[in-house]
Parts: structure tokens; C-alpha cells; sequence
């Protein structure tokens, strides 16, 4: 099965909510004949636009490829959050790389969300920055945490921008009876994650990108230079950028052992009106404790958009909806029965300790993925990264690049197994 096609028809956008509202692009034409370029991106997803946008910037001559449409992979589906910090959170990251590498990393991540915030408030990008996320915690215990945790960021990081929640502050923050404190975090935020990469896709292509759609990698000849065999092309690169994520398939085995696809899925209310701020309060984004996070946040037409649940293997569900909504339910019950009309999923990248892969394929092929949900922010500044790098100005890239990531164990015909043993086990935690 075609990870590309499995759900989705070639040369379209998932039947979202963001693609129904979008302001769309026309269609890119795909690449043809030979081609040469100093850059060859693969991949027109965050990563893929922004290193491309970066490394036109600093004059090179950029081809992008893309399979689908720009923005069509994790990019244009994600629920819109720009979260601050690694996956990790800083009390992990100090255990397994010591607290310099750590502070590090938490300021690298600090840049992805200001990367963010600046693109965002540029015309071509037509989407609203939204500041504030809530972490909600679901068990006492993760709440605790939560206190001692803003505590520690205030204390050993100098972050003044969150602040912990107790149970009363945050069930007049977000209407749920879940919840049983969380913080709040005004220096993340939200938006839409499509008109985002539109948007990304816009500025890169007045700065000069050769953006070529419908235009699947088939194979990479490795060399200097490389070249990138397409169904209809045959390009000439100095330099390659490997920006597919989730959206890998078998292209290059080496990260697929570390990058692993995995779905979500997200429902759209209908329009809420006046009952937004009965939900929640202030547009903020929430996402929560959980193994399995449930995410959600007001659109700016006052739909609730809901993500929550997984499922692994290549398919989606049939019923999308129906999957969501007992999430929602669980979280809102008084929204049981409110009437969803959009419903879709997407596949992101994880890794087995859920931080990004950053590698060095050869001497003139990098290839940064492996977000593990975390992507907006992270993925947006891995494009930065990478034209960086191919200026010779590695640090951030080797930073990155140096922490550890571990092959998932069993191959290809067992790791899907595996993982699904191992979330069913942390499904059970979340109910205890």
C-alpha cells in the first residue's frame, strides 16, 4: 500500500476544514525533463518550504519537489498549535544530555516559536498568530508536576511567560471536567496550520523557488553532485534536502529505521457562536496529559476543532467522526451531540524517544523529520536549520543532530506490533 495514496486523491487536499476555508494557491506544474539546482528539496511540507524560503534568501538557486500539493502532508492537518520547548521537556532533557545541552536545545526551540510568530505576521501568510496554549493535566499528580515544572522554568530558565493553573483556575479556563490543573503558556500559540504552508509557499516562490507539484521522488542517486530521479524528471543537484516526515514511505530505509508514520485525527464543529467563551476562555489552545493527547481550539469562525486518537498501519478509519467524537465527549460532555462537519486525519513522523532526527545522509544530503507531533514550530525552524548548514554554519544542525536517536527495534515487519503493544499499555495508564 501507497502511503501517498492510501487516503487521499493524488493532486487534492484532505476534505479539512482548513482546506475548505483556505485561499487556495493554483497548482505548481510538475517537473520535467532535466533540471540542475544548487538545492533539491524534497518534500513541501514546514520543513521543505521553509529551508527552501532560507536558502533562496541566502542565493541559492532552490527546486522544490513535492509528491502532492504544498502543505498536503501533516503540515496543512495538524491541529495549529506552536508549542515552546522540545517534545522532551526540560527536566527529561537534562537527565539524558546534561543540563548544558539542554539549555541549548531549550533555546533553539524558543527561536522555532519566534520563526513562527515572525513569518506569521507577514502579508502573504494569511493566518493570525494566537498567543497562549493551556496544558491540561488529567490526573492530580500530573498537576503537581505541572506547578513544580513552571517553578522550574521560571527559576533555572528565566521563562516568565507561564504560570501553573490550580483545578479552579483552569475549569473556569476550559469547561471540562477533566482537568484537574495545567498551565498556561503565553509565549506559544496557534493558527492555521494550512494557510501557514500557503503561505511559506507564497514567500518562497517571490524569493525565487521553483516549486514543482505532482512531482514524486522515486529515487535518489547519491553523489556530487546528486540526482534526484522524479516520474517525469531527472534533476541535478549540488546539494539535497530530505524534508518527507511521516510521508517517507520507502524512499531512504536509513531514517525510515528511526521515523515512523503513525495517524491522527481531528473533528470541526459547527459554528459555536457565543457559546466559544462558555468552552473556552480567552482563545487559547489546550492540549492535555494524556499518552494519547487530546488537542483543541477555536477557529476564527468559533468552530471547535478537536483532534484525539491514533491508529497505525497505512488506513484510516471509515468513520473519522465517529472515532473523534468519544474523546470529545469525554472532555466536553456537554457537547456529546453537537454537529461535526469536517472530519479527516493525517500522519506525522515519530521517534522512538519522540525528539526530532536530524542526519547527515552523505556529505551533501541532510534530512531533518521525526517531530512526534511537536512539528509546527520545530519543523518551521528545522527549514532555517538546514540552509544553514548547507552555508556552512552547522551548529544548530549538529546540536540537533546530536542527540540520540534510536533505531525502532524489529524491522519493518515487527515495529508496527511492537508499537501497537506499547500504546495499548499506555492507553491502559491513562485510565487508571
Amino acid at each position: 500500500m501507497d502511503i501517498l495514496t492510501a487516503n487521499d486523491t493524488p493532486g487534492h487536499y484532505p476534505p479539512s476544514y482548513y482546506a475548505a476555508r483556505a485561499t487556495p494557491l493554483p497548482p505548481f506544474p510538475a517537473a520535467q525533463g532535466a533540471l540542475h539546482c544548487d538545492v533539491c528539496v524534497v518534500g513541501g511540507g514546514y520543513t521543505g518550504l521553509s529551508a527552501a524560503l532560507h536558502l533562496a534568501g541566502r542565493g541559492y538557486d532552490v527546486l522544490l519537489v513535492e509528491a502532492q500539493r504544498v502543505g498536503f502532508g501533516a503540515s496543512g492537518r495538524n491541529g495549529g498549535q506552536a508549542g515552546q520547548g522540545q517534545r522532551l521537556d526540560q527536566e527529561e532533557l537534562e537527565k539524558i544530555l546534561g543540563q548544558e545541552h539542554a539549555r541549548a536545545l531549550w533555546r533553539l526551540a524558543n527561536d522555532a516559536v519566534a520563526l513562527v510568530r515572525d513569518l506569521a505576521g507577514r502579508k502573504e501568510v494569511r493566518t493570525t498568530f494566537h498567543p497562549g496554549v493551556i496544558h491540561a493535566d488529567h490526573k492530580p499528580r500530573h498537576a503537581r508536576h505541572s506547578r513544580a515544572y513552571a517553578e522550574k522554568l521560571a527559576t533555572d530558565y528565566g521563562y516568565d511567560k507561564i504560570r501553573f493553573l490550580d483545578r479552579r483556575e483552569i475549569r473556569a479556563r476550559v469547561a471540562s471536567p477533566l482537568y484537574h490543573g495545567g498551565t498556561l503558556d503565553m509565549g506559544a500559540g496557534h493558527l492555521d496550520p494550512l494557510e501557514f504552508a500557503l503561505g511559506l509557499a507564497r514567500l518562497a516562490k517571490a524569493a525565487g523557488v521553483r516549486i514543482h507539484e505532482g512531482s514524486r521522488v522515486l529515487h535518489i542517486e547519491k553523489g556530487a553532485p546528486a540526482r534526484i530521479v522524479t516520474d517525469t524528471a531527472r534533476i541535478t543537484a549540488s546539494h539535497v534536502v530530505l524534508a518527507c516526515n511521516g510521508y517517507l514511505g520507502k524512499l531512504e530505509p536509513r531514517v525510515a529505521h528511526h521515523v515512523m508514520p503513525i495517524n491522527n485525527y481531528i473533528v470541526a464543529t459547527e459554528p459555536l457562536g457565543a457559546r466559544q467563551a462558555e468552552i473556552i476562555r480567552d482563545n487559547t489552545a489546550v492540549a492535555d496529559s494524556k499518552f494519547v493527547i487530546n488537542y483543541f481550539r477555536f477557529s476564527d469562525d468559533h468552530r471547535l476543532l478537536f483532534g484525539g486518537t491514533e491508529s497505525y498501519g497505512y488506513r484510516f478509519p471509515r468513520d473519522i467522526a465517529a472515532k473523534v467524537r468519544r474523546p470529545l465527549a469525554q472532555v466536553f460532555p456537554q457537547l456529546a451531540d453537537v454537529r461535526l462537519d469536517y472530519a479527516w486525519g493525517g500522519t506525522l513522523g515519530i521517534t522512538l524517544n519522540r525528539m526530532p532526527y536530524f542526519t547527515r545522509l552523505s556529505g551533501n544530503m541532510l534530512s531533518l523529520s521525526g517531530y512526534s507531533g511537536h512539528g509546527l514550530a520545530l519543523a518551521t525552524l528545522a527549514g532555517q536549520i538546514a540552509a544553514e548548514a548547507i552555508a556552512g554554519q552547522a551548529e544548530r544542525f549538529d546540536l540537533m543532530a546530536s542527540v540520540p536517536t534510536l533505531r525502532f527495534p524489529g524491522g519493518p515487519a515487527l515495529r508496527h506490533p511492537l508499537l501497537v503493544l506499547g500504546m495499548i499499555w499506555f492507553s491502559l495508564r491513562d485510565r487508571l
